[in-house]
């Protein structure tokens, strides 16, 4: 026989639930390594540098890529004007769930899904073009195509002076994804485990 009874299912969504930040970080590396980039969330220093050039007040849509545990979802949110949105787009089901379980914010709206298909889920969500997207998805480990169609997905979602933000830890992400962006500013962060590369990408 296969799959699990009631009971063993249920301990199975007790036992996610328990699991803290921490935990659930460190066993969504251990299922998708190709998908996470780093076996420890980003530091409070590189969050809050690779968010410092984001004009707050004039942002009305915000998309996340592989939002995890929410190491970059909760400063978004505490910076997000109260009339805005952000939309967290991730691949693995149990992040999204630890989401919705632990972040109640109506601004919030967590999908299943590719960040690739980002055009097509804000359009079933009923919004525009985004004024920033942000990324620490491991461009370089990504199956061979994933990651150029996550950039141009990313030009076209995005609105006209918007800007892609990606921290990585290796620099060829600038290969995969500048070519269909019009400018690029870059910086490094050595307070991070371990020491990331941050990048801008501008639709103009």
């Amino acid at each position: 026989m296969t799959g699990f009874s009631a009971e063993q299912t249920a301990d199975r969504k007790r036992a996610r639930k328990a699991l803290g930040p921490m935990a659930m970080f460190f066993r969504g590396f251990l299922k998708h390594p190709v998908m996470v980039g780093s076996i420890i969330p980003s530091s409070k220093t590189l969050i809050n540098r690779m968010l410092e050039p984001v004009d707050w007040a004039n942002t009305k849509l915000f998309v996340e890529y592989g939002p995890g545990v929410g190491t970059f979802t909760r400063p978004i949110l505490e910076r997000l004007a109260p009339d805005a949105t952000l939309v967290a787009i991730d691949t693995n089901p149990d992040f999204c769930d630890y989401l919705k379980r632990s972040i109640s914010d109506s601004r919030l709206q967590i999908v299943n899904g590719s960040a690739a298909d980002v055009v097509e889920i804000l359009t079933e969500l009923g919004l525009g073009k985004a004024d920033y997207t942000i990324s620490g998805l491991p461009f370089s480990t990504l199956p061979a195509g994933v990651g150029p169609a996550i950039a141009k997905a990313t030009a076209a979602a995005l609105k006209p002076g918007g800007s892609f933000l990606v921290y990585q830890f290796r620099p060829s992400v600038r290969n995969i994804i500048a070519p269909f962006f019009q400018r690029v500013d870059h910086a490094f962060e050595p307070i991070n485990v371990p020491p990331a590369q941050l990048w801008w990408f501008h639709t103009n």
